[in-house]
């Protein structure tokens, strides 16, 4: 444990000695010391035992910090990837703008932070992102502009989120969403290749959301593990429909797992432990059918598929390829329009390929796969764990009610399917992991009235939350497009970090609390009776 100390003593130059410095320790070579005495600056308190074992709480964060080195040269990375971006983006025209923090409680999507005032019935909210801001300043004459801006949110907390987060925030008017997506690699590229010397692809692949669900059941996923998914309905016996799920018509897909590193691995042992493990039981307890398994055994009858019917059974080996030793997993789901992030079997693939890796059966895939998803539904149904926009529709905005429709087919299918809308929609994905989203922005108040009062029904009262962005949009806004990066998340995938807790100085608990200063604090009677505040009963 370092602690600091005033050194007295007589210099004196002697010959450069060869460096070997480890860590972060700095060595001088080319001078020695004659030692007069070593003084602490302060007392170490003899209650904190430091030793290399030693784990240091969240409440202890100053000391966390002080011993791990991995931890504080996360933060010195953050802070250089943080200038190589201002750099590039200055080079690119773009000017850094903040934009306030003590904003208003509008409907975006997310639950808000309110700060109250003294004046009663008046409070803040602080912002879930600059997005209104950054529309107003398009329409304000600022063609260019980002911020690393914080922004707050009052979610249910894990690995890869924050209440309080950072994010690379960025608009350009005159431009769709090719010119946001290309400045984006342009961005990702310089510092993969500045910062990990790794050379990313000139120009990322692109998937749809339809396209990335239907093969891999997921709308971020990780394109280096493998498995797609495909659908079998078509080709399976109705008897044994039936038996995978209680369903009508629905739904069959189908992934392959096949260890290709590991020929030994007992497949059937492995699947049989995962699904009988906690892990499993969820996948085990889908209401909407368990997962059909079958391994792949060229010494039995049909290869070990006789469940499936002599013709079924041909036409999925020649279909999905199966091999000898492979392990096949069906999972049937509702016949409907994909909605949400993920699919029953897209988790379970994730699950497994995790667990695979957790036992030593297969490695962690390696390198990096940046991937743009785009073509959301415009609108999607209601979800009872989040706010959306307060309309009385039974839809919310997929992304938030400022994303412009995606074509002029989709302006006209808006008021007679509004489900059917394709939104100019875009998010990037890296490993499994989304960095961000943006889209192209409604630039016209009417078409933006529209989509909040006649499409997600929004009453007069909450419209006119929006007063100030519509009006800017009526006095003449340019079209304009963007995106968000998660800054923190950026950091934690460059280095190989599965939370976001390890690239921020003072991070919350799962708790949302901050152990070191012991915040959220409760408020005073005085305070309460400064902001007009009581307890409900």
């Amino acid at each position: 444990m370092h602690t600091p100390v005033a050194v007295r003593g007589l210099l004196r130059e002697r010959k450069q000695q060869p460096d070997q410095a480890s860590g972060d320790i700095e060595r001088f070579t080319h001078v020695e010391i004659d030692l007069l005495g070593v003084q602490p600056l302060n007392q170490f308190p003899s209650d904190i035992i430091a030793t290399p074992d030693t784990v240091f709480g969240p409440e202890q964060r100053h000391l966390q910090l002080r011993s791990n080195t991995e931890l504080r040269r996360a933060l010195v990375i953050r802070s250089e990837v943080g200038t190589l971006l201002r750099d590039r983006l200055r080079d690119l025209g773009f000017a850094e703008i903040e934009t306030p923090l003590l904003f208003k409680s509008t409907p975006e999507g997310a639950r808000e932070f309110i700060v109250p005032t003294r004046r009663k019935g008046f409070a803040y909210a602080l912002p879930q992102s600059p997005q209104q801001f950054k529309q107003i300043l398009m329409g304000s004459g600022i063609s260019r502009y980002y911020q690393f801006a914080r922004c707050f949110r009052d979610e249910d907390l894990r690995a890869d989120r924050q209440p309080e987060f950072t994010q690379l925030d960025l608009e350009m008017s005159f431009t769709g969403s090719d010119g946001v997506m290309n400045v984006i690699e342009n961005l990702i590229r310089s510092i993969w290749s500045k910062c990990l010397e790794e050379k990313l692809p000139d120009a990322f692949p692109r998937m749809t959301y339809e396209e990335a669900m239907s093969q891999y059941g997921s709308d971020k996923p990780d394109t280096r593990i493998g498995m797609q998914i495909s659908r079998i309905q078509h080709l399976l016996p109705a008897d044994l429909i039936s038996k995978l799920t209680s369903l009508q018509a629905p739904i069959v897909e189908a992934l392959v797992f096949r260890p290709e590193t590991n020929p030994d691995m007992n497949v059937r042992s492995f699947v049989t432990d995962f699904l009988a493990s906690p892990e499993g039981t969820p996948f085990v307890n889908n209401p909407e059918g368990a997962p059909g398994i079958f391994v792949l055994d060229a010494t039995k009858p049909l290869q070990g598929l006789q469940a499936l019917g002599f013709e079924a059974a041909e036409r999925i080996e020649d279909e999905l390829h199966i091999q000898d030793g492979d392990l096949l997993v069906l999972q049937a789901r509702q016949n409907r329009p994909f909605s949400g992030g993920s699919t029953p079997l897209g988790n379970l693939r994730l699950a497994m390929h995790a667990a695979a890796v957790r036992e030593g059966h297969i490695g962690l895939p390696t390198g990096f796969a940046p991937l743009w998803v785009t073509d959301f539904p415009l609108f999607s149904p209601i979800s009872p764990t989040e706010p959306g926009q307060g309309g009385n529709a039974d839809l919310a905005a997929t992304h938030h009610p400022f994303t412009s429709p995606k074509t002029s087919e989709d302006i006209d299918m808006l008021m007679v399917d509004p489900t059917k809308v394709i939104g100019d929609h875009y998010d990037l994905v890296i490993n499994g992991v989304e960095l961000g989203g943006g889209s192209r922005r409604i630039h016209n108040a009417e078409m933006q009235t529209l989509v909040m009062r006649d499409i997600l029904m929004m009453s007069p009262e909450r419209l006119a939350e929006f007063s100030h962005l519509l009006e800017v949009l009526r006095a003449g806004c340019p079209p304009h497009a963007g995106i968000a990066l998660g800054f923190d998340r950026l950091i934690a995938l460059m280095i190989g970090k599965t939370s976001v807790r390890d690239v921020i100085a003072f991070p919350k608990t799962g708790k949302g609390e901050d152990a070191l200063v012991n915040s959220p604090a409760p408020l005073s009677q005085e305070a309460l009776q400064t902001y007009h505040l009581q307890y409900r009963q």
